[in-house]
């Protein structure tokens, strides 16, 4: 993946050492999300994924929003053209942004720095990355009900599995819009830091996991999501069991074990 994704017109991404930041660059619109943004952090997120040199990803929003949900001015016209389906994105055909959450959970370790307003899926994208870390300014909320619509992108899912099935119905059945500090009360958040220093807070802590052996920090990732609702404790112990001999035979594992016999610090992906 080039340090400057090309072709982009909505979202912005660059690599700053192991990290790659991706970020919502619709500023005007308080980075609103629209299809053209769904396929383009789609594809970053998907390319991120195959690049050696990326070892966790940070997204942000540009200006003073994070993502202040869907672009309600699209909605007039798909109103008014309802059963008209030409020219519609195969992700609008299907509705809810179906791959956001899958992309992110097959993805590398995702950090979510919420620097203001999470509205709709602004608040349910995060909730299928990794880490949340919200500056004191943001404001969050599951508006769906508020427009006469349910909620998306894996959030019924991950709603109740982040923040507790009272928290999500309570969220999701009123709409209302809450302060970062009851955000973290209500585990909607890990962390919430002076805005000033978001970016650094977030930055330092996916450098931290980019610096860990990619490939079983990854391997991790998809351990957790496939496992963390999985009923079947042998199936678990199965997948774990298969998972460490398969780390075993990488040379990070080797070179691991070098460094402790030899007491210096390891050299991970080489």
């Amino acid at each position: 993946m080039p340090d400057s994704a090309p072709n982009y017109e909505t979202i912005l991404f660059e690599k700053r050492g192991r990290v790659g930041l991706i970020i919502l660059n619709r500023p005007e619109k308080l980075n609103a999300w629209n299809p053209r943004m769904e396929v383009e952090f789609i594809d970053c997120v998907t390319r991120a994924a195959e690049d050696r040199e990326v070892g966790a990803l940070v997204v942000t929003g540009a200006g003073r929003a994070f993502c202040a949900g869907g672009d309600i001015s699209g909605w007039s016209e798909e109103i008014a053209s309802r059963g008209e389906r030409r020219g519609r994105s195969p992700l609008l055909e299907r509705e809810g942004s179906p791959e956001v959450p899958i992309v992110l959970r097959r993805g590398k370790p995702v950090i979510a720095a919420i620097n203001g307003p999470a509205i709709g899926i602004g608040l349910t994208m995060p909730l299928a990355c990794d880490i949340r870390i919200a500056s004191e300014r943001a404001t969050f909320s599951a508006r769906f009900v508020k427009v006469g619509i349910t909620p998306e992108c894996g959030s019924t899912r991950y709603l109740p599995a982040v923040a507790g099935l009272g928290n999500a119905l309570f969220l999701a059945l009123t709409g209302r819009i809450i302060e970062a500090a009851e955000a973290k009360e209500r585990g909607l958040v890990d962390r919430v830091v002076p805005h000033d220093t978001l970016m650094d807070e977030a930055m330092t802590l996916a450098e931290e996991i980019a610096a860990n052996p990619n490939d079983a920090a990854w391997a991790a990732k998809r351990l957790i999501h496939e496992n963390a609702a999985e009923g079947d404790l042998r199936r678990v112990v199965t997948q774990e069991g298969y998972a460490i001999r398969e780390m075993r035979r990488l040379p990070d594992h080797a070179e691991a074990v070098r460094a402790f016999m030899e007491k210096r610090q390891p050299k991970f992906n080489q």
